[in-house]
């Protein structure tokens, strides 16, 4: 539980994630947590399994190799399961609140949850620029090109590369 609430602070804008503990167990109980949220959304929005699961696996993959590249770009690949972990912890937390908004923009369709949706995107990207600046020591402009960068490589590119597939 004292692991939870240290990584829980990176999503308030409070904590280092390379100040926070090294737990490979966390690291996997966030990994799965993270693949199952995401692969949930995904079988919702494509409603084909197989197509959701390579997309997902791939938005996984792309997410671990941004990161490596990240880190070895930087000479501290020694804080891959530290870094990974704070990115998918920080993923999961937005995910707990975005899965019910989108099943309340799907079956609704009010503008409330769009806005709702884009309030929690937005918080997403802050916390991944923060991320990237606190890991990387770089300045908030850095950080935010980084960081859009980030999606586009996990998100797009998993989607580019599974219509490819």
């Amino acid at each position: 539980m004292a692991i939870l609430k240290q990584y829980l602070a990176l999503c308030w804008f409070q904590s280092n994630p390379l100040a926070l503990p090294r737990s490979v167990d966390f690291f996997k109980q966030n990994f799965w947590f993270y693949y199952i949220v995401e692969f949930f959304i995904q079988v919702n929005m494509v409603d084909d399994p197989v197509e959701s699961f390579y997309e997902v696996s791939l938005e996984t993959a792309l997410t671990f190799l941004f990161i490596a590249i990240m880190l070895i770009l930087n000479k501290s690949l020694y804080a891959f399961i530290q870094t990974s972990t704070a990115f998918l912890f920080c993923e999961n937390v937005v995910a707990i609140f975005v899965v019910p908004v989108i099943v309340w923009l799907t079956t609704t369709d009010d503008a409330l949850s769009y806005y709702t949706f884009a309030a929690l995107a937005l918080w997403q990207y802050a916390l991944i620029a923060y991320l990237i600046q606190r890991i990387l020591s770089v300045n908030l402009s850095a950080a935010l090109v980084l960081s859009f960068l980030y999606f586009m490589v996990t998100y797009g590119g998993a989607f580019a590369l599974a219509q490819v597939i």
